[in-house]
């Protein structure tokens, strides 16, 4: 729970689905603490409008946004280079959403048809958040096993920015 002393032993914190997130009061002050004290949490596989909305809102209630705004991520940020050299901003769906669609990669149809990175810096510089928005980058890896199609079209991809980003959060 954000709100358990424990989480300080986490160095990396991983959302998804946070379409209908709420945070109660002791979710913001822990999530906050957390962030501000080194933390990293990465947000991950969250479509459309109403979902980007949802998460802004609420993590705006985390992290004020006069003091710490949202940016779109440049590919040139250093979390998309820690090791492997990420060219292109990924966009995949969930493997069955791929399965159904025929190969499409947008869930939610025209609303999630671009991909977005988006952080949240500390007053130092220092990426605190990292929400991956109208993309799945963790099924490459949780479904790597089921389709030799998918894993060779997005889990080479999908494995890079995952190794960045862990890599970043832990040195950063």
């Amino acid at each position: 729970r954000l709100d358990e002393p424990q989480l300080f032993r986490c160095p990396v914190l991983f959302m998804e689905n946070v379409e209908q997130l709420r945070f109660t009061q002791h979710d913001l002050i822990g999530l906050r603490n957390y962030l501000l004290k080194g933390g990293f949490l990465w947000v991950d596989d969250f479509w459309g409008s109403r979902a980007w909305d949802n998460w802004a809102r609420e993590i705006a209630r985390v992290l004020p946004p006069h003091e710490f705004p949202i940016f779109d991520l440049p590919i040139s940020h250093p979390i998309m280079h820690a090791m492997y050299d990420v060219k292109d901003f990924l966009q995949v769906s969930a493997i069955s959403f791929w399965y159904r669609s025929g190969g499409s990669v947008s869930e939610r149809g025209a609303d999630s048809a671009e991909v977005h990175y988006r952080g949240i810096q500390d007053s130092r510089g220092r990426l605190m958040m990292l929400a991956t928005h109208n993309t799945d980058v963790a099924d490459t890896w949780e479904r790597e096993g089921e389709s030799q199609e998918y894993f060779n079209l997005f889990s080479p991809r999908g494995y890079a920015i995952g190794v960045n980003v862990v890599i970043y959060a832990l040195t950063h």
